[in-house]
């Protein structure tokens, strides 16, 4: 099969997959939602977590968090694509974003951080959303978890997020939306609506390698840009 009709034919499932997402979207009831402030009008700035030498955290199978993180960042793209949204990327590689200046690590590390955060600061009206993966020691937990930052707006839209993870995909997900601990840089040090979402537990075998599916991704994908579509 050629490339180009596969991509033809992947687009076309991934569409099926946000209208039938935005159908159970449209009916979710969430009466105090209402009152909660979301901005969703300016640009929507996308953050693969991690990325080059700073892998995150690791799979069962081997894989490094940010490959993943950005297999469902740009998924997410051409979904939101197919509805006229045109996103920010802040990495669109398996890069870091730190300074040519940085030599170790640690150094790398930081000035990625700032950098991102820089980044979205410079983003008028902007919300961000960044796509992250989860580990605990021993697998039993599973599931998506949303987290807001401490800015106006976050919080509201994270539950949207969250309770749209659970209606759409997830119903046995019984998470609730979670401030961002202090020591999640880039969520503490943006001024715009930001949420982080853990899309699932790289230490759980099944989650694991429904992960690393692409049929999954865009499945989640579809998900998550809907409940971006919906989110009043």
């Amino acid at each position: 099969m050629k490339k180009g009709v596969w991509l033809a034919g992947a687009l076309m499932g991934t569409a099926l997959l946000l209208v039938l997402a935005l159908g159970r979207l449209s009916s979710l009831s969430e009466p105090a939602m209402e009152s909660s402030v979301i901005q969703r009008t300016g640009p929507l700035v996308l953050d693969a977590g991690h990325g080059g030498e700073d892998g995150g955290a690791v799979s069962l199978t081997g894989v490094p968090e940010s490959k993943i993180n950005l297999a469902i960042v740009l998924k997410l793209r051409d979904v939101l694509g197919l509805y006229g949204v045109d996103p920010i990327l802040l990495r669109e590689t398996d890069v870091s974003l730190h300074d040519s200046g940085a030599g170790t690590l640690r150094e790398k590390k930081r000035s990625d951080l700032k950098n991102r955060v820089a980044a979205i600061e410079k983003v008028e009206g902007g919300t961000l959303l960044s796509i992250h993966q989860n580990t605990y020691p021993g697998s039993r937990y599973h599931g998506a978890h949303v987290f807001y930052a401490p800015t106006e707006g976050s919080q509201a839209l994270a539950e949207h997020f969250q309770n749209s993870i659970k209606a759409a995909l997830q119903p046995d997900n019984e998470r609730a939306a979670k401030r961002i601990p202090d020591t999640v840089y880039i969520m503490n040090h943006v001024t715009c609506p930001a949420i982080l979402i853990e899309c699932g537990f790289l230490t759980n075998p099944g989650e694991e390698a429904m992960l690393r599916d692409e049929d999954y991704q865009r499945k989640l994908s579809a998900v998550i840009a809907a409940a971006w579509l919906t989110a009043p």
